[in-house]
């Protein structure tokens, strides 16, 4: 009998989660595990490999077991996961990525930035490759950290086996391939997709050279489709963690963001396209993914890559660093956060989901919220800026605060957030438009984004209609039809993209009056994001 059913693997910052799919994209049950992060003060931010592993084991035989179906129904297995760097030494034995000199703490998580040093070194050679990746590479890319190790911690560096990105470690882990996925590599490594090599002359320049002379088989030799059936499948040994059968197929992966929108860009009903619809997913950080069929170079947006999210298509990748995490971080600071977090865990709700409703019930619509504001504007970039302006040093301003203490004062600031994080994307969006990039849909996927207010907004500050899928998790649906493709359940991923995604909700930006107030707040907003750089610079004896 054909197999019903394929897993998704998510890993994502704080979590691993599996879904259950069937052929047609319903999920049947879901289940996620906690996953430890270490930080070390602003910059340094790891994990384990080990306990990511065992997260990911316990979560797939949790959701098995909630699905109520047995393993022969199961035909597939995809991953996805954040873009950090696992450090393995022989027989893949966990490196310890710091001085701590704890080797089970042996990833840098995508969003650690010890390497801004070496991130503007690399962008001071001006080297080819930088044009692939917007111009300007960032701390939260592998290449600069691979250099921050080999100039700190030269001991792990050079007794490293294998440096991965996390997803081809899952891959790894669960076939024993060392096959690496175009997406991981050609996004965050520097390999050029389109000319189906590395640059060797871009590892020498920077002080990687040694990974050239080794045939670049410490990160890659074999790159493949994402979607690829790897290996004999499923290892015994992996099988008999995860709860699976030995041999079912697993799929090459793709990045978390990426699987995201996989599992949105392409759906079924609504309006745009594969080639039309930015998608945007919505987390502890937000990724902006557009396909084109032509390369689009936009300064500050990285890409434009080739065939790293869907086969065949330039993909151009921009984002916030920080965005659901930003927003955790503003409304921490207020004075009465605590008693409304205790007032949003007596409702089963996150402060920022509980905040959502709040302001919902403060306004005749969704639309109108954004009144709510006042006179509050919040540059949200805690974490630097991606795009477009490619800055990892800016840091957030709130203009416009009082002496107000009280609750409606918390919603104000909770919405001033989620609106900096909307004319944010505005302007990747114009950045996108300005060269070329045709936008005229917003696929939204990632918890931070479920709520409809959030929806309604983000319409809103960009002016650009948002889709949602009809599946709950767009994300996970993405990494299952990485195993479905594998499985050979699909003649390849875009088969499984037009059988396994469909439109849901759309909401449309709001027009008249409402337009005329993002406007305004938007050219706030840009206002006040230069002034904080021009700050910065005088502060840093610049101007």
């Amino acid at each position: 009998m054909a197999s019903r059913y394929f897993v998704g693997v998510d890993v994502g910052t704080g979590s691993a989660r599996a879904g259950i799919f069937d052929l047609h994209g319903n999920m049947v049950s879901t289940a996620r595990r906690d996953i430890a992060l270490f930080q070390d003060g602003a910059d340094f931010v790891e994990q384990s490999s080990d306990d990511i592993w065992q997260a990911v084991c316990a979560s797939v035989r949790e959701a098995v077991a909630t699905a109520g179906v047995d393993a022969d129904d199961i035909g597939g297995l995809g991953f996805d996961a954040t873009c950090s760097l696992v450090v393995l030494g022989p027989g893949g034995v966990p490196l310890a990525v710091g001085n701590h000199g704890d080797g089970t703490r042996n990833i840098i998580v995508w969003m650690d930035h010890r390497a801004t040093d070496q991130a503007c070194r690399i962008n001071e050679t001006k080297h080819r490759v930088l044009d692939y990746v917007g111009g300007a590479i960032s701390p939260e890319m592998e290449t600069p950290k691979l250099l921050w190790l080999k100039e700190n911690l030269p001991a792990t560096y050079d007794a490293t086996w294998q440096f991965f990105d996390l997803t081809d470690f899952l891959t790894w882990r669960a076939t024993g391939s060392l096959a690496r996925s175009v997406c991981t590599v050609t996004c965050k490594w520097t390999y050029l997709a389109h000319e189906e090599r590395w640059d060797e002359s871009y590892f020498r320049q920077v002080g990687l050279g040694d990974l050239a002379e080794n045939n670049f088989t410490r990160i890659g030799t074999e790159i493949v489709p994402a979607g690829q059936a790897l290996g004999q499948g499923l290892t015994s040994e992996a099988a008999a963690g995860l709860g699976l059968n030995a041999g079912i197929a697993v799929g090459a992966g793709l990045i978390d963001a990426h699987a995201g929108g996989l599992g949105s860009v392409g759906a079924r009903g609504g309006a745009g396209s594969a080639t039309t619809r930015m998608a945007y997913v919505f987390g502890t950080s937000a990724c902006t993914m557009a396909s084109s069929a032509q390369p689009v170079f936009i300064p500050g947006v990285w890409g434009p890559y080739y065939s790293a999210m869907i086969p065949g298509l330039w993909l151009s990748e921009g984002g916030q660093s920080a965005a659901g995490a930003a927003i955790d971080q503003l409304v921490s600071f207020h004075p009465v956060a605590a008693e409304a977090r205790s007032k949003a865990g007596e409702q089963g709700l996150s402060l920022p989901s509980w905040l959502a409703e709040e302001a919902a019930s403060r306004a005749a619509n969704a639309s109108d919220v954004a009144y709510l504001a006042n006179e509050l504007t919040v540059v949200p970039e805690f974490l630097g800026n991606r795009s477009p302006k490619a800055d990892p040093e800016a840091r957030a301003v709130i203009s416009g605060l009082g002496m107000e203490r009280d609750l409606d004062s918390l919603v104000s600031l909770y919405i001033a957030g989620i609106l900096g994080l909307g004319y944010g994307l505005r302007q990747i969006i114009s950045a996108s438009r300005a060269q070329g990039a045709v936008i005229d849909t917003l696929a939204l996927s990632g918890g931070a984004g479920r709520h409809p207010l959030i929806r309604q907004l983000l319409a809103d500050c960009t002016g650009v209609p948002v889709l949602v899928s009809r599946q709950s998790d767009p994300v996970l649906l993405g990494a299952a039809m990485l195993g479905a493709t594998a499985a050979g359940a699909f003649e390849n991923l875009s088969g499984a993209m037009e059988a396994m995604s469909s439109v849901g909700e759309s909401f449309e930006p709001a027009g008249g009056k409402i337009a005329a107030l993002h406007d305004r707040r938007f050219a706030a907003f840009e206002a006040l994001q230069k002034s904080e750089t021009s700050t910065r610079r005088i502060m840093n004896g610049e101007e």
